[in-house]
């Protein structure tokens, strides 16, 4: 059934980790294995899926925790990068109703804004065949800025010849719907993704029980 929120919405923007793919068992084994590396006790998962979402600096940063050097926060970084290059398919998986929804929804014009390296999030869609349902594919350094701030919601806005009322940014965290509202786009919010969300400081316009939900959701 149609919403009437999203009666106006002619483009979609998708958050990638915990929206689109489940990536959160590579991601806890690969900063796990960069703790083991510079000797450090691991974390438990809840703890490591608590921290993504901004991007792979912050969540080294974070897993490292207080009193580590610049050097040791850039040494840790590079491990971790490396490792989740060579481990990003170990389990990683689009969620049920993706690339089916994706189809469906291949007449609108739709994007990746995600706080993942740029080049690694292209490798993985390309490898789940999900690449060629996008526009552009956008990652956490593909800008001078991360989500929240609003640079690459505004970037694919003036892409795609879009108004910000026009266009629904689809995500599971509060980052993505702090960026809607930064943007001035709508937002949806999946229920079972991994990143943290405080509905009742940032509500989204609509939430998806399974991704599939969005095709009933669009007006056609």
């Amino acid at each position: 059934m149609a919403d009437p929120k999203l009666s106006k919405v002619r483009a979609l923007i998708f958050d990638l980790d915990g929206t689109l793919i489940d990536s959160k068992q590579d991601l806890i084994h690969s900063v796990n294995a960069m703790l083991r590396e510079l000797g450090r006790r691991e974390l438990a998962e809840e703890t490591i899926s608590g921290y993504i979402g901004h991007g792979a600096p912050q969540l080294v940063t974070r897993a490292l925790g207080d009193g580590c050097t610049e050097e040791e926060r850039q040494r840790a970084l590079q491990f971790f990068l490396s490792y989740y290059e060579l481990h990003k398919m170990d389990t990683t998986c689009a969620y049920p109703g993706v690339p089916e929804t994706l189809e469906k929804l291949a007449s609108i014009p739709m994007t990746v804004l995600t706080n993942k390296p740029v080049r690694i999030s292209v490798r993985i869609l390309d490898a789940m065949g999900l690449s060629k349902y996008f526009r552009a594919i956008y990652g956490g350094n593909s800008f001078e800025t991360k989500k929240p701030d609003p640079l690459g919601a505004r970037t694919i806005l003036r892409e795609l010849g879009a108004e910000p009322s026009e266009v629904l940014l689809v995500g599971d965290s509060e980052v993505d719907v702090q960026t809607a509202r930064n943007a001035g786009t709508l937002a949806a919010a999946v229920n079972y993704g991994f990143g943290v969300h405080d509905r009742g400081a940032h509500p989204a316009d609509i939430y998806l029980e399974r991704f599939g939900e969005l095709a009933n959701f669009m007006v056609w």
